[in-house]
């Protein structure tokens, strides 16, 4: 009897221990399940997330800063006498960057200036003989006036027969004299006034105006070898160094400005269909992880970057690969952004393009 009881008792511990597992395991599978389901709705909404971003963002990698380089060069020859900068140095307008050797210059001014004052002073002769040659012409017409009436007389004394044939032919040679010596007296008086110059109606001689521009233009000669900043920045690829000679046009230096800077993203093809000049742009730098600048578009490049290129691709070939084409996109950046100007010419950055489309939009494109 006593056996009988402990074998049910057994019996029935064991049948308590197989309900315990049982409900044990029903609890992890739900837990399982509640684990497994979440993770399903977190993965969904985080790929419809993904997806929205990606209709109403647009990213690229391929994008650059670009700004104002300006290359300054010198406008005359010379010997380099001093270079008041340094790689890197911020200049402001107007500061003086690189001084030439200015006595071959200065030389020609003073030569110009005596070249000037030697004309003015022919002039002054040349104007005594033009006033001479007045006179003479004046003194022409005189005796060609008092010819014309001495042949007048002659002719009627001669009707009246109180002259003989060879006095009239007589007043008749004296007449032409005169009028030939008074058109040669006009001619030089013509020849007097083109030398000097007084036919045109300004009254200025064309010699002393000639030497008077010479001079000016000795002047600016001059005033080129000194070289200054045509606006304020940075000086980059300096190679003008004291005690080398330069050439006109030849380049010295570089500034670039980096207050007003802009980026150039090449943008696929097929992003462009709902970029519009306007949308709001944040970018980062590599430079500076974790900060957000902001900026705009600006305008979109009407053509892409391989149809600009030095040698642009020839498609009319038996073997063609089609290639998705890049568009340069101008983004101009918010100065509040930058107020330090750190960002520099040339850096790689990854802007990101807000399209602003909608939910409802997007559905009905897709549709």
């Amino acid at each position: 009897m006593a056996e009988n009881n402990q074998i049910s008792d057994s019996q029935n511990s064991n049948s308590v221990s197989e309900n315990c597992g049982n409900g044990g395991n029903g609890a992890r599978r739900l837990k399982i399940g509640l684990v497994l389901f979440f993770l399903s709705v977190a993965v969904s909404v985080a790929g419809g997330w993904l997806w929205y971003k990606s209709k109403t963002e647009l990213v690229t990698d391929d994008a650059f800063i670009s700004g104002h380089v300006h290359v300054v060069s010198a406008r005359v020859d010379g010997h380099v006498n001093a270079v008041a900068i340094v790689d890197n140095q911020r200049v402001e307008a107007g500061d003086l960057l690189v001084e030439l050797d200015a006595a071959p210059y200065r030389a020609k001014v003073h030569e110009c200036e005596a070249a000037l004052a030697l004309a003015r002073n022919d002039v002054d002769a040349e104007r005594a003989d033009v006033a001479a040659a007045r006179a003479a012409v004046g003194r022409a017409q005189a005796q060609a006036r008092q010819s014309e009436i001495d042949l007048q007389r002659a002719e009627r004394l001669f009707a009246n027969e109180v002259i003989a044939r060879e006095r009239l032919d007589q007043v008749h040679t004296a007449a032409t004299v005169t009028r030939q010596a008074l058109i040669q007296a006009q001619q030089n008086l013509q020849r007097t006034l083109a030398k000097l110059g007084q036919l045109g109606k300004s009254g200025q001689t064309a010699r002393v105006a000639q030497r008077a521009a010479e001079l000016e233009s000795a002047r600016l000669h001059l005033d080129y070898t000194r070289i200054f900043a045509p606006v304020a920045g940075y000086v980059t690829r300096r190679s003008v160094e004291v005690g080398s000679n330069i050439e006109a046009g030849q380049a010295l230096l570089a500034l670039v400005q980096l207050n007003q800077p802009w980026i150039i993203a090449n943008y696929k093809e097929s992003q462009l269909t709902y970029l519009d000049v306007g949308q709001r742009v944040e970018f980062s730098v590599d430079s500076y992880p974790g900060r957000v600048f902001s900026g705009r578009v600006d305008s979109i490049m009407a053509g892409t970057g391989a149809a600009f290129s030095l040698l642009p691709p020839e498609n009319a070939t038996g073997n063609y690969v089609k290639v998705v084409q890049r568009i340069p996109v101008k983004i101009v950046i918010d100065p509040i952004s930058d107020p330090e100007h750190v960002l520099r010419v040339g850096m790689s950055v990854e802007p990101t393009v807000y399209t602003g489309r909608s939910f409802s939009e997007i559905l009905s494109a897709s549709h």
